[in-house]
Order: C-alpha cells, then sequence, then structure tokens
C-alpha cells in the first residue's frame, strides 16, 4: 500500500480520521512533504511568508488492526527515499545560535550522488532519517511539531533505514503517523532545521501484545535507546536512564546497582535535539549486552 503525502495531519490525536487501514505485519509506502510542507522553492522567499500553520505535516494517520490500548506497535524502517533537493534555513531568534544572527537566511541543496551539496568545498554523505514518527496520545492532541511519550517530532538522528522504533499504542488502531525527513542532520539540530527533504518511508508494521517495554524503544544493528522528552535536557536526560535502567532490572534481569554501574561504563547518553517544544534524549546501550543475557531478540 502507498499514502500519498497529501493525506496528513498537524497534530497527533485519537479524533484523527485513519487515512488507511492495514493489518499488523503489513508493509507500506508512506510518502511525505518537507517539514515546510513543501512551500520553499526560492532562496529569495522570506520566512515571514511561510504558512507555519502547515508545518511539519505528518502523513497519516494510519489504522492498524487489532491494535488495542496498551499493546505496542513495532515499526521496522526498511528504506528511506528522499528527494533530489533540500532546504535549510536560519534567522535570528531562531534555533540556539539566533542570538547571533542578524539576518534570515533559505538556502537550497542539492543531493548528488549520495551527498549534499553544502557548497563548493563540502559535500556531506546522506543519511537519511525520519523526524517526526509517533502515534496517537491518549488524552488531548499534542502538534506534530512536538515530541512525547507517543514518539512524535523526536529528530532522533537513529531513526533510519535498518532500524526498528517500539512506540506505546494508546488508543484503538494505534494512528501511526510519519513525516520530517531528513538528509542528514547533527544531533541537536541546532539551527532548528536539519537538511529537510522530501520523500518517501517504507515500514513494515506489528502489533505486539503482552510485552512490557520502556518506550519509545529504538534498536539497530548496534544499540538499544531509550527515547525521552521533557521540558529540560536534565529532565529529559533522568527519563531516559531511568527508561534503559528499568529495561535493565526489570525486563532483562539485572540487579540494580549493577545496571547503574554497567550505564555509568558504557551507556552513552546523547542530545537528540534542542530546538522543539520539549527536548529529546536517547540513551544508547550496546546491543550485546542484551546478546549476553540471551534476551529474546524484539
Amino acid at each position: 500500500m502507498r499514502i500519498k503525502s497529501h493525506r496528513c495531519i498537524f497534530s497527533m490525536s485519537k479524533d484523527n480520521e485513519p487515512v488507511a487501514k492495514v493489518d499488523s505485519g503489513d508493509t507500506l509506502v508512506i510518502e511525505t512533504c518537507d517539514c515546510f510542507g513543501d512551500q520553499i522553492t526560492s532562496e529569495d522567499q522570506t520566512i515571514g511568508t511561510l504558512d507555519f500553520d502547515i508545518v511539519n505535516p505528518a502523513t497519516g494517520p494510519i489504522y492498524i488492526e487489532d491494535a488495542e490500548p496498551g499493546d505496542i506497535l513495532k515499526v521496522e524502517i526498511l528504506d528511506i527515499k528522499i528527494g533530489e533537493r533540500g532546504v535549510f534555513l536560519t534567522g535570528p531568534n531562531l534555533g540556539t545560535l539566533g542570538h547571533i544572527i542578524k539576518e534570515e537566511q533559505i538556502k537550497l541543496v542539492e543531493i548528488d550522488n549520495d551527498r549534499v551539496i553544502f557548497n563548493d568545498k563540502i559535500h556531506i554523505p546522506i543519511e537519511p532519517m525520519i523526524g517526526v514518527i509517533g502515534t496517537a496520545p491518549k488524552g488531548q492532541g499534542i502538534s506534530t511539531g512536538t515530541p512525547g511519550e507517543h514518539g512524535g517530532n523526536m529528530d532522533c538522528k537513529r531513526i533510519t533505514k535498518g532500524s526498528t522504533l517500539y512506540l506505546p499504542i494508546n488508543v484503538e488502531g494505534a494512528l501511526l503517523a510519519i513525516g520530517d525527513l531528513h538528509a542528514v542532520m547533527g544531533d541537536g539540530e541546532v539551527a532548528v532545521c536539519g537538511v529537510e527533504i522530501a520523500g518517501e518511508v517504507t515500514v513494515k508494521v506489528t502489533v505486539i501484545k503482552n510485552l512490557e517495554i520502556p518506550l519509545p524503544l529504538l534498536i539497530d544493528d548496534k544499540r538499544i535507546m531509550a527515547i525521552a522528552s521533557a521540558q529540560t535536557l536534565d529532565e529529559a536526560s533522568i527519563i531516559a536512564t531511568e527508561n534503559m535502567h528499568r529495561l535493565l532490572t526489570h525486563i532483562v534481569g539485572l540487579e540494580v546497582n549493577e545496571a547503574v554501574m554497567l550505564l555509568s561504563a558504557i551507556g552513552d547518553l546523547r542530545i537528540c535535539q534542542i530546538v522543539d517544544p520539549l527536548m529529546t534524549v536517547r540513551m544508547e546501550l550496546p546491543l550485546w549486552v542484551l546478546e549476553k543475557y540471551d534476551y529474546p531478540a524484539l
């Protein structure tokens, strides 16, 4: 199944009508606009001309049959294809360094030979990733520009081809939505955007029942990562670390103090982004730790 990018939402909510229904285990292709809703076509445009009511569109939501509150949605990122041109913007009071910027600027960049042509000297290898991916939250709707326990605008650069994301199912059908692709983005996303780009994502969605793990949880071929968002980096860091500790103690079976020391020895606490309404971090742990304890593959 293919879902077109014009079928999108700007708030993740239990009240959104699904644009498609799929079965657990299905594979689908989700087309996405860039985070500006494909509004930027020229470097001569000004930021003030953009309609910010249509920023951060997420394609969906997608209803997954047999998904019930309390279940977990497993989303395998099978492929990410991006367009031929990306966009940056920055300006006064935008992002972490907005206080030193005097003039706004929009920059269009071409993608050539799997590289972002940043300028005539700097060609950056692409690392396509998903900025916005989440399910409907329990209560009121949450803007697609905001991260949270439901996922959302986490801007975690590890959510890329080959990774698997586990999200909570808070409402019937889960109501998954995806958007905000980046050709490449650094941890922090300090300018308030990475290389924003349209594209398409191929995912496999599976409903998991009777499993308790901290969420959102991300796994790739090297790491397992607990992702958390909060008002401050300090708060988000504590939540992500507590979640990984809970996985090690309650699920894998390590003793409390041993798990703390292990996280301090080989756990990596990393920033995902610091420019959204909530800050997002991830606690990374080598995947071989779970393998040593014969923990079954998720």
